[in-house]
């Protein structure tokens, strides 16, 4: 009874790693993608992604730095060809060498959306954690079914 307790609560617990919301079918593949400069894994991991899915990942060009002792911001335009937007917000990675062994090693702990610039619409909002590559595998399989 016991090992039953521990091995539920271990597999409800993984449920709630992620929550998906998107519109299939609604993006043009291969259309140019913009992307914030930077980031974590996770971020980086988009834009190869993207890349390899064979989007153009744009950039953008900075207009102007804002620089202090605490905070180092780049203002960037989008580019007006970039047909759609993705942001990713997330936190330091997490080495869980135990937890994540084979799959990664690294812990993610992110949000994510993809807007349609033409539309003006939000087709994806994924909030997620996991290992890196099972979530890189997510979403290989998220693309898969917004992509037309």
């Amino acid at each position: 009874m016991y090992k039953f307790l521990i091995l539920s609560s271990l597999l409800i617990s993984l449920t709630a790693c992620n929550s998906v919301y998107m519109k299939p079918n609604t993006m043009d593949t291969g259309a140019p993608v913009y992307a914030d400069r930077g980031g974590y894994s996770m971020r980086r991991s988009v834009k190869e992604v993207l890349e390899e899915r064979g989007y153009t990942v744009l950039v953008g060009a900075v207009e102007s730095n804002e620089m202090s002792e605490t905070i180092d911001r780049d203002k960037t335009k989008i580019p007006s060809d970039a047909r759609y937007v993705v942001k990713v917000s997330e936190r330091s990675e997490t080495f869980r060498p135990i937890w994540c062994a084979l799959n990664g090693f690294w812990w993610w702990n992110f949000n994510m959306s993809i807007a349609d610039q033409k539309s003006g619409a939000e087709i994806m909002t994924w909030r997620g954690r996991g290992c890196a590559n099972s979530s890189v595998r997510m979403l290989n399989q998220i693309l898969d079914k917004l992509e037309k």
